[in-house]
């Protein structure tokens, strides 16, 4: 048996196999860099995958985000090309937070609010 698939053929599978993933993931990673908003193929605990053609030129500082969530900013770098999506690895990570940092310690007894008087 044989192996060989013609360009187009390869091509064309490969595009299917693209689509399938993009199509299949509930989670919807994307990067941010300035205005611009890439769709990451896949995500692991140290780096994430994009495609190649979409992605080249990305390097530096990018937020991350699950939908509209933002997750964290992350520092990236490049780190290899292989069957057309880039790796990269991520240099620094920083949870997003919903809240402004503090420089005092908050008492857990404190009251939430104020009554006013009428």
């Amino acid at each position: 048996m044989t192996t060989y698939l013609p360009p187009d053929v390869q091509a064309g599978l490969d595009e299917a196999r693209k689509r399938a993933v993009r199509q299949s993931r509930r989670l919807r990673v994307r990067v941010h860099a300035g205005e611009d908003a890439y769709p990451v193929l896949r995500a692991w605990e140290g780096g994430f995958a994009m495609e190649a053609d979409k992605a080249g030129h990305l390097r530096g500082l990018v937020d991350l985000y699950d939908g509209s969530r933002h997750l964290s900013h992350c520092l990236i770098v490049a780190s290899e090309e292989e069957g057309g999506e880039i790796r990269f690895e991520l240099k620094r990570v920083t949870p997003a937070s919903d809240e402004a940092p503090v420089d005092f310690e908050r008492d857990p007894q404190a009251p939430v609010a104020l009554i006013g008087r009428d």
